[in-house]
């Protein structure tokens, strides 16, 4: 069978935004108060977890590896959105406005996957899903290590660059568990 990698990255982004719109409703978007940094600890705990279960194979809170990726994607588009919005905007944003800056952050990087996956092929679909947890892993302790440093880098693409990337290992993870 074909794949349709534009496709199914829209039917996981789906389920991604359809729970990030439900919360957004429910709590508003209490997390504009989280500095970028507790953003990166909170995909970091997230990942963790996926590793751990995928190690152990047990889950005793009963949230399984997909509803983890899930929460990295929203996770990132968070984090994404704390770096760009200005420190004017309100922090309680509206459904409407905050679905549109979702909306927004999700096209830039699914342009960016296809950029990628273009020169790569789609090397990802022959990678075991572990190691796209670990891909994550590393890609968050290179964000804390920018985050140590300021935000500067020498030869290295920046933060956002790196949340991007995170999003697109969660998407590719959630098509492979066959979630959407």
């Amino acid at each position: 069978m074909a794949s349709n990698t534009s496709l199914e990255f829209d039917k996981v982004i789906a389920v991604c935004k359809s729970l990030f719109l439900k919360k957004t409703k429910d709590y508003g978007t209490a997390w504009r108060i989280l500095r970028p940094s507790s953003i990166t600890d909170q995909i970091f705990i997230k990942a963790q977890r996926i590793r751990t279960l995928e190690e152990k194979k047990v889950s005793k809170v009963g949230e399984d590896i997909g509803s983890e990726y899930i929460g990295i994607v929203n996770y990132c588009i968070m984090a994404i959105l704390q770096l760009e919005l200005s420190e004017n905007e309100p922090t309680d944003l509206p459904v409407n406005i905050t679905e549109q800056y979702y909306d927004a952050k999700v096209k830039e990087t699914k342009d960016l996957m296809f950029a990628k996956n273009h020169d790569y092929g789609e090397a990802w679909r022959d990678m075991r899903i572990s190691s796209l947890t670990d891909l994550i892993l590393m890609k968050i302790l290179r964000v804390k290590q920018i985050e140590d440093n300021e935000g500067k880098t020498l030869a290295s693409e920046g933060i956002k660059a790196n949340y991007q990337d995170m999003l697109n290992y969660s998407v590719f993870a959630l098509i492979k568990l066959d979630v959407g």
